[in-house]
């Protein structure tokens, strides 16, 4: 198999106290105060594939992303390690992970109306993305501009060009954006919420369109998603964040025909159904714990109706095969790899990523 896209290796973010700008030598401040947002997140993405990331707000999703991307604020530090088509993130300087960023990988954020500069035409602000990575003129970096914005569906992209982003309707400026993060045919696109904004008629036509374009240029996507129905539309695998721990892994029909931790199955008898009778939707009882004081063992303990005396220890993320991976003392692969001896690997602090 050829080597994954991207690594995440035992990745954590902290902010706060034991965050500061120490070296990448530094101790990665897992024993200090502050708040930890995500906590040792290892996880591969593949060519071509569809990686939906879900869980509640505040469990770590986006923050993950914005950790491969190098857009944290510099109080966060960032341990572990993330790879990228076999170079680590961590050792660049600011000036590669610029090269980067709008070219080998782009992120389309939540709302397109934050990612525009309502000064500018959006033909123009596309174009400037290409000729920034490309070194190539105005005329060429028009005509591809031109050339995305047909390919993303604006109606007459020549007329449009230098149309400033307030005259375009929320899905016509979601379908720019998309334009301007495939300018330059990255191998990796995050998508973080790119539909949330939008009515379910438009938000079925962006769906369609990352589809369709992903076919065209086999770019591997990684989908922050509340919306399970959309995950379950577009993605090939799926993990399943909580309190900044990744508790499932698993291909996207296997995770909803069969999920196995307790808060997967508690986040999909929260969905409406065709088939549900009349009554309240069920909802997940309590709320995210606080990061700055989370929980000893699983985190999701105080919230779980199958706790038991086993959850006040920190249950691993173990391989259950079938490509999928469970952090739960309910499942026997979890009981198996917590009972084989440790490995005596230790998290590398990569310093910061802003």
């Amino acid at each position: 198999m050829n080597e994954p896209l991207v690594q995440f290796r035992s990745v954590g973010v902290r902010y706060g106290a034991g965050s500061g700008s120490g070296g990448s030598g530094g101790s990665g401040g897992s024993g200090g105060s502050g708040v930890s947002a995500v906590e040792d997140v290892s996880l591969d993405l593949h060519s071509g594939e569809t990686f939906g990331l879900v869980g509640e707000s505040g469990c770590g999703k986006t923050t993950l992303a914005m950790a491969l991307m190098g857009l944290l604020p510099p109080a966060a530090r960032v341990e572990g390690e993330i790879v990228f088509q076999g170079r680590d993130l961590g050792s660049l300087p600011e000036s590669g992970r610029r090269a980067l960023r709008g070219d080998r990988m782009s992120m389309v954020f939540q709302d397109p109306a934050t990612s525009l500069d309502p000064a500018f035409g959006i033909g123009g602000q596309i174009a400037e993305t290409i000729r920034a990575h490309r070194g190539i003129g105005r005329k060429e970096s028009k005509a591809r501009a031109l050339d995305l914005l047909r390919q993303v569906g604006i109606p007459a992209a020549e007329q449009r060009y230098f149309d400033p982003p307030h005259r375009l309707s929320g899905g016509m400026r979601q379908r720019v954006v998309i334009a301007a993060a495939l300018a330059n045919d990255p191998a990796l696109l995050l998508a973080d919420e790119p539909t949330t904004a939008l009515d379910v008629t438009i938000q079925a036509q962006i769906l369609d369109l990352l589809r369709d374009l992903q076919q065209q240029h086999g770019t591997t996507i990684l989908l922050i998603a509340h919306d399970l129905g959309v995950v379950a539309q577009v993605c090939d695998r799926v993990g399943v964040m909580y309190a900044g721990q990744l508790v499932e892994v698993a291909p996207v029909a296997e995770l909803f025909a069969r999920p196995e931790h307790p808060y997967t199955r508690a986040l999909l008898d929260a969905l409406p159904g065709a088939t549900r009778t009349a009554g309240p939707l069920r909802v997940v009882a309590g709320e995210v714990p606080d990061l700055a004081d989370p929980p000893s063992g699983c985190r999701f303990k105080d919230r779980c109706p199958q706790r038991t005396g086993d959850c006040d220890r920190t249950p691993p993320l173990a391989d259950a095969g079938s490509g999928r991976r469970i952090a739960c003392w309910l499942s026997p692969a979890t009981r198996a790899a917590a009972a084989r001896p440790a490995s005596g690997k230790s998290t590398t602090s990569v310093g910061e990523l802003s």
